[in-house]
């Protein structure tokens, strides 16, 4: 058996990873020049900046095992106690969520019957509904109206940065069965970018950037790939290829295919979101307390949220530096996410003056723009989901992998791609071939 994987982020190097450590002739394309997909950490004036995922949940064994086999598990570190407590800005200020649940009646991030109403749902029974609905209609019937707005989607906007009223409350929350065991929030010293980096190193050269997927093509006994790489146009083949790119990017390599496919993977939709990092000298603002804070669309706030980065990570930030990590556009706002960076800086201190109340000169400003950012499991996902399913077995050798299907965060994509390289090593097992070539000069 032999794999080509599409598709250079986090679930293609995972999944190329994996199958390389069972033998299995892989070779991973990526279009972009690097590796690594969202992932990117780099240094600037004495600040570590994330410019994609900042953290991760160390909630269950795939990502720390992939750490291991890398050799950079004594990396990991969890971020300080402050990544207990988190804000939501609400009714004019920033108020704490209380955590245990017998505080939450004591707390003020809603008014007094609000409170009520929410603890008054864990004593009532409520019928199962099996049809979909959304995050809204979910929660204001278990939650009431003003949880649902403040509470649920703060919280929706720190996962998704989407829409109540189109997320899928199926989708979007993991039933009770299958919520993971608490854990810490964590990075890697030095920047996530040090997975990434370890991944590159032990994939070598069987991992090629700059490479453009221009066809992929159902061929007898596998799948013939078209790529364009340093100006040539060359023909891979394999018997398995695995998809790994954003959902829109697969829907225009598989449209040709399978129209249905095709349409059925447009149809997940992205949210686009500015990354604004604001950098603060020591002493020239108060240290911020707690992880970050997030900010409700009842608000109507042009900001969604910030992380308290040098608070929860201080080697982020060298000496008493300040660093606040921003985030801006989403669905909600989707055009303030492709302004120009001076005008998304003026935005952001904007914001946080008005918040927080700092107002001091950044000694450091760094804007990164996401268009899709963030994949949205809006009403219908699992029946969308159901529906490839089918489409994909009409094609042996076909698998798509990535955070637009079954977990947005870094360990849904380690975990995924861990066990979809089991799966395909259990199937065939390695052959020890070599993947099948055929070089064609550009025309």
């Amino acid at each position: 058996m032999s794999v080509i994987i599409i598709g250079g982020g986090l679930s293609g190097m995972a999944a190329a990873f994996h199958l390389r450590q069972r033998g299995i002739p892989v070779v991973l394309l990526e279009r972009a020049p690097r590796l690594g997909g969202n992932i990117q950490t780099h240094v600037r004036d004495g600040f570590l900046l994330e410019n994609g995922p900042n953290s991760f949940f160390d909630r269950e064994p795939s990502m720390r095992e992939l750490a291991r086999a890398l050799g950079v598990e004594s990396l990991i570190q969890p971020a300080t106690d402050a990544a207990r407590k988190r804000y939501v800005y609400t009714r004019g200020r920033l108020r704490a969520l209380p955590r245990p649940l017998p505080s939450f009646l004591g707390s003020n991030v809603l008014p007094f019957t609000s409170r009520l109403r929410v603890l008054g749902d864990l004593f009532t029974r409520r019928s199962v509904r099996d049809e979909d609905e959304s995050l809204a209609r979910f929660g204001r019937r278990h939650l009431g109206h003003t949880a649902t707005s403040v509470v649920l989607d703060a919280v929706q906007s720190g996962l998704f940065t989407g829409d109540l009223e189109t997320l899928s409350a199926r989708a979007a929350t993991p039933r009770p069965k299958e919520l993971p065991q608490p854990g810490a929030l964590c990075s890697f010293r030095g920047g996530l970018q040090r997975m990434v980096d370890a991944l590159i190193r032990r994939l070598g050269t069987i991992a090629h950037t700059r490479a453009h997927v221009e066809r992929l093509t159902p061929v007898p006994g596998g799948w013939r790939v078209v790529v364009r790489e340093q100006g040539e146009r060359t023909e891979l083949e394999a018997s398995q290829v695995v998809v790994c790119t954003p959902a829109n990017t697969a829907a225009g390599l598989l449209r040709e295919t399978d129209a249905e496919l095709g349409s059925l993977l447009g149809s997940i939709t992205y949210a686009p979101v500015a990354v604004v990092h604001v950098g603060f000298a020591p002493e020239s603002v108060p240290k911020p307390d707690g992880a970050g804070f997030l900010v409700p669309a009842s608000e109507k706030r042009r900001l969604l949220g910030a992380i308290h980065a040098s608070t929860l990570f201080p080697w982020r930030a060298e000496g008493e530096r300040v660093l606040y990590t921003c985030m801006v556009g989403g669905t909600r706002q989707p055009e303030l996410a492709s302004l120009p960076p001076e005008e998304l800086v003026t935005l952001v201190r904007e914001e946080l003056a008005h918040i927080t109340g700092v107002r001091a000169e950044p000694v450091v400003t760094d804007v990164v723009r996401w268009p899709c950012a963030l994949p949205q499991y809006t009403l219908g996902h699992e029946e969308r989901l159901a529906a490839i399913d089918r489409a994909v077995a009409r094609w042996p050798g076909l698998h798509l992998s990535g955070n637009a299907y079954r977990g947005i965060s870094m360990v849904d994509c380690v975990r995924d791609a861990a066990t979809l390289a089991e799966r395909l090593a259990a199937r065939v097992g390695p052959t020890g071939g070599a993947l099948g070539l055929g070089s064609q000069q550009q025309a």
